[in-house]
């Protein structure tokens, strides 16, 4: 059909009617590149509570596609948003294979939010299927971000199936769905040189925060008694500190007098409350109260480092030593045999 014959038959037509005509000519767009592509992708998947029964779903959607998947299973939006963006992200560049991410949470904002704080990730949160158009059209987005409160799971598929296949520059609705101007295109072409190096090497930003400058730039002192830790106080009471660990370090089972609070800036640890007989992992912004008297082990899996608060003046009561508590932990992760 000319575009001359479409424009005549558009002033014919109602303002709903020409809503069903755009929605026409989208499914038509992504219908003509579903037959003209048959890529293959590997999707890396996670998401919050509110959002697994939906990612879940469109997870055995994608297998009857034989699309390869893989499950980062479910943790709090920021870290399921974040190690799907980690992963995407590292695959830019080692994999030969196009990788993608899906993400969900209740809104399915948290978990593009994260995703998107790693170099070479667009993340976009689709509520439609034309969202998902304009996302790939516009933005090449890598990563799918949905609803898992609000989309059903038929919209939901009807969303992952678009936006799989709607490629870059394809005609989207933020058009009018037509083919884009000269001008844009190459604007576009651009943006796929442009934006990926946008994060990888930006000036370091004045640190704003009184607390963090009081450790920046300053040496932090080894902890004597656990091997590949080292601690710099900035209050002696009640105390609080920085403390890093090196990867593989472990604090075998101890108490304090004093509760402590902590949070993780950088990497990641396990933390077993024994008195309570509970396991926490801990990633980058996870908060954990760990109350007087608790004896606990520690397990370090990256370089990591937190900020930790103590009720009044720190100290360290050990209930094991150093090799039953890697024999102990070992055992724990299935690392014993």
């Amino acid at each position: 059909m000319s575009r001359f014959i479409e424009s005549i038959i558009e002033l014919s037509l109602s303002s709903t009617e020409f809503t069903l005509l755009n929605h026409i000519r989208i499914r038509l767009i992504i219908h003509s590149f579903m037959a003209e592509s048959n890529k293959q992708f590997k999707i890396i998947a996670g998401a919050d509570g509110f959002g697994t029964p939906l990612k879940d779903a469109l997870l055995s959607h994608l297998r009857s596609l034989n699309i390869q998947v893989e499950d980062l299973g479910t943790s709090s939006y920021y870290s399921a948003g974040a190690d799907v963006g980690r992963r995407v992200s590292q695959s830019i560049s080692s994999s030969s294979q196009e990788v993608r991410g899906l993400v969900a949470c209740g809104t399915g904002a948290g978990v593009s939010i994260f995703a998107n704080k790693f170099p070479g990730v667009f993340a976009a949160t689709c509520l439609t299927p034309s969202d998902a158009v304009n996302a790939r059209s516009i933005n090449n987005s890598n990563v799918l971000a949905v609803s898992g409160k609000y989309t059903s799971p038929e919209t939901a598929i009807e969303i992952v199936n678009t936006w799989l296949n709607t490629p870059f520059k394809s005609p989207c609705p933020a058009n009018d769905n037509k083919p884009w101007p000269e001008e844009i295109e190459n604007f576009l072409d651009k943006s796929l040189v442009e934006m990926p190096e946008i994060g990888k090497s930006e000036p370091e930003p004045v640190d704003s925060c009184a607390v963090c400058c009081l450790v920046k730039n300053r040496e932090l002192n080894p902890i004597d008694v656990i091997p590949g830790g080292s601690m710099k106080i900035v209050r002696e009471t009640p105390t609080s500190a920085f403390v890093k660990f090196k990867a593989g370090s472990v604090e075998p089972a101890h108490h304090h007098t004093f509760g402590h609070d902590l949070v993780v800036l950088e990497g990641k640890k396990s933390v077993w409350n024994l008195t309570k007989e509970e396991r926490y992992d801990l990633t980058v912004g996870d908060f954990l109260f760990t109350p007087a008297g608790d004896v606990h082990r520690v397990k370090y899996h990256e370089d990591t480092e937190f900020f930790i608060k103590w009720d009044g003046h720190w100290d360290m009561f050990f209930d094991e030593d150093l090799e039953t508590g890697k024999i102990a932990i070992d055992k724990e992760l299935g690392l014993d045999k």
